[in-house]
């Protein structure tokens, strides 16, 4: 007889982005965010971020979505003739009805959403917030709970409204604080008893793993301003978390890391130490902070590195002792090899690059299938810190065929996510309290690095293409009814197969 491994309780589901499938970005009184004037790319042409220069012309700048920069005394803008995916999204915003009722009929106990900050405050720093967007989101919980579905929220997931970007500088600026802990708090007294479960930033480590792109060529500046960024975040987290529990006990308030595992490309010396070195930097420093409540002995060094003073107070520091995480998140798509040799053949994808492992696969968009890593991760990172884990977002981006009878055949999708469900269950045997994972998406949206529709991660398939065309309508994959049956059996099936 199988052992069963997933404990009771355990909580299935699947997650998306307020930017990346609500679409409806200037109705009811929603103020504009990044992506709202992100164009759509591929995965070998940029996006790009649009704006109105200081002399009224418009232009564009290549970008990451949410990391993108424009020229000094322009405006972001949204410009005609070019075409920006995320203002209709997948239109959760007038289907989450239908969507809900999809996600309940694969058996969902959690679903994983995010609030769109400037649905709530349309400018970040408003004075009373849009009842509009607090009653959108209290009735999207109450269909949830109609079904018996938790909500896991994310408070922030690359969308700090574009006001405060340009008013303010962003997340450089410590007055962000204070408005994102005041959006925090209308939230979690406006939602008490519909939401447990909050995370407070998505992916916060991305900040600095982006830096790696530029390579050597990133000026000290960029770092400063990055380590600067983290730690008014950190500071903002801590504070939300605090008052999240005095607010209601219950509340479980959790981080939510970018997942990626490092491998030494050889056993020479200098690999395993600078292999070590990109688990500190880019995985260790920002857990370290939000889970153990101080930074770790090795910031110094970073921060002496690359020439960084940070405006750090006592308080802040009160702060982030005081406002301790209570359970560790993380995204988990890929592994990444790490060397200090040249020559080698290059991959890279989700604020990752590396080179290229010879005993793994690729995906079309160059992220290694590494099921064995996500074991690794979870048992290394539950290790470290000895708090519940949930792997929030995990999934295959890639090309779905509809049949002549609508159908969708996604064996490739099905494989996938039974490999990394046997990974967790084989980290759960080894002692890893996991307790929740939400596959990413759950249903079709369009990707944050691309920009693209056909490079879908859903269960449930949206008809809409690369230039928005389509009729919205959604169809249920081949692996829709796979997860439905991995759910009623708690995973035993994925582990059987």
């Amino acid at each position: 007889m199988t052992r069963t491994t997933f404990p009771k309780g355990f909580l299935w589901g699947g997650a998306i982005a307020a930017n990346q499938a609500e679409g409806a970005y200037n109705v009811d009184g929603r103020g504009l965010v990044q992506t709202d004037v992100t164009t759509g790319g591929s995965v070998d042409t940029p996006r790009y971020t649009t704006f109105i220069d200081k002399d009224g012309k418009p232009g564009k700048v290549a970008s990451m979505g949410h990391m993108g920069h424009i020229p000094e005394g322009a405006k972001f803008a949204v410009l005609e003739d070019y075409y920006y995916p995320n203002h209709d999204g997948v239109d959760f915003y007038h289907r989450y009805k239908e969507d809900i009722k999809l996600f309940a009929e694969m058996g969902y106990s959690v679903f994983r959403l995010s609030i769109s900050w400037a649905r709530i405050f349309p400018n970040g720093d408003d004075a009373e917030p849009n009842q509009a967007g607090l009653d959108f989101y209290r009735s999207v919980f109450e269909e949830c709970r109609k079904y018996g579905i938790e909500p896991l929220v994310s408070i922030w997931h690359f969308d700090t409204p574009l006001s405060l970007e340009e008013r303010y500088g962003g997340w450089t600026n410590r007055k962000l604080i204070d408005f994102y802990v005041r959006y925090a708090e209308t939230i979690f007294k406006e939602y008490k008893g519909l939401v447990k479960y909050w995370l407070t930033f998505n992916e916060i480590n991305g900040t600095i793993m982006f830096m790696e792109f530029g390579g050597d060529n990133v000026p000290d500046k960029a770092y400063q301003d990055a380590y600067q960024h983290l730690h008014y975040q950190f500071v903002a987290s801590a504070r939300a978390v605090k008052l999240a529990h005095e607010i209601d006990p219950d509340y479980k308030v959790g981080n939510m890391i970018c997942g990626i595992t490092y491998y030494p490309a050889t056993c020479d010396p200098a690999d395993i130490l600078l292999n070590e070195h990109k688990w500190q930097q880019n995985i260790y420093y920002c857990g370290d902070v939000q889970a153990k409540g101080k930074y770790p002995t090795f910031a110094k060094r970073l921060w002496k590195e690359r020439n960084v003073e940070l405006d750090i107070t006592e308080q802040d520091l009160i702060d982030l002792r005081e406002g301790k995480v209570d359970m560790y998140t993380f995204s988990y798509y890929m592994t990444n090899n790490v060397t200090t040799h040249t020559g080698e053949d290059l991959v890279g994808g989700n604020f990752s690059h590396g080179t290229k492992n010879p005993y793994l696969t690729y995906s079309d968009w160059g992220w290694a299938h590494d099921p064995s890593g996500l074991q690794y991760y979870l048992e290394k990172m539950y290790d470290r810190y000895e708090i519940p884990m949930m792997v929030v977002e995990n999934g295959l981006g890639a090309f779905d065929t509809v049949e002549e009878d609508g159908s969708i055949h996604d064996d490739y999708r099905i494989d996938y996510h039974r490999a990394h469900i046997k990974a967790m269950g084989a980290a759960i045997e080894n002692g890893v309290d996991l307790i929740a994972y939400t596959t990413w998406g759950c249903i079709d949206l369009v990707s944050a690095g691309t920009g693209e529709m056909r490079k879908r991660y859903g269960f449930i398939y949206v008809d809409k293409d690369d230039a928005g065309n389509g009729t919205f309508d959604r169809t249920p994959k081949d692996s829709f009814y796979w997860y439905k049956d991995v759910i009623a059996s708690n995973g035993q099936k994925a582990l059987e197969e």
